[in-house]
């Protein structure tokens, strides 16, 4: 059964559903009539996964200051992390391991708050439906490109109101909305004020990525590498559908970090 169907299931059901939308959903959907949409759809809650990268850049940072030492190629990003375990397995022990992905953390946040409810994450990338039942199947978590969101909202009846009653975040968190930009990691941890402009490094698109690790234990200097394997970030995901250009798509995510 495709994903898309499952959701449709789950709401036809009533299941007690949490929505968890990634942080590049300002390409696709208007806030807060998406947020509404969901809603009236049958989630209970909508929580933004901006809400879980705050933990991600903590234990990065936390794991950066604790040894002064230490040297990580960040992981938050399911296709690269795979990439990683795949075909550069020497360097998986430079993996932020002890950082969950914002996905996940927020799935944790999610759970901490209603047990009860199963967290459905939607995004651009389709590799986190592999994070997701791989590598935490003990989250439950569903998962759905935007694409499959269109899919259900073109299915399904009573999402299509202007009505923004009940439209905002449950939970939500301003700071990390540059999250899906390359380098979103970097500028909103606030790595700069902790590692020297040598001592990191910002990469996005594969090709970028295998010459960056190719690299990697042959510049020491080089203790952070914030990476991530669409080109230009998340943005560019193959679960979005749009005819933006990356720059455009990039000013949307800054509008809406500028927004409140």
């Amino acid at each position: 059964m495709k994903d898309a169907d499952t959701l449709i299931g789950l709401l036809n059901r009533k299941e007690k559903l949490v929505a968890m939308l990634a942080p590049s959903f300002p390409i696709v959907f208007d806030y807060p009539q998406i947020v509404g949409k969901l809603k009236r759809m049958g989630f209970f809650y909508v929580v933004e996964v901006t809400t879980g990268a705050v933990r991600t850049n903590q234990a990065v940072v936390n794991a950066l200051r604790e040894n002064p030492q230490s040297r990580f190629i960040t992981s938050p990003c399911a296709s690269f992390s795979r990439m990683v375990k795949t075909k550069y397995p020497h360097l998986v022990k430079y993996l932020a391991a002890g950082a969950d992905s914002p996905m996940i953390a927020t799935a944790k946040i999610a759970a901490e708050k209603w047990p009860e409810y199963r967290p459905v994450f939607i995004g651009p990338c389709i590799v986190k439906k592999l994070e997701a039942n791989e590598d935490h199947p003990e989250l439950n978590i569903l998962v759905l490109t935007y694409k499959e969101l269109q899919e259900v909202f073109t299915k399904t009846n009573g999402a299509n109101s202007t009505d923004l009653t009940d439209s905002t975040f449950d939970l939500s968190e301003q700071s990390t909305r540059l999250y899906p930009i390359s380098g979103g990691l970097a500028d909103s941890s606030g790595i700069q004020h902790l590692l020297s402009e040598d001592q990191y490094q910002i990469v996005s698109g594969w090709n970028n990525c295998v010459k960056a690790l190719d690299n990697w234990e042959k510049n020491a200097d080089v203790r952070l590498l914030d990476i991530l394997y669409c080109d230009g970030g998340c943005i560019n995901g193959p679960g979005i559908a749009s005819s933006l250009s990356i720059d455009d798509r990039r000013q949307k995510i800054i509008n809406f970090w500028q927004k409140e």
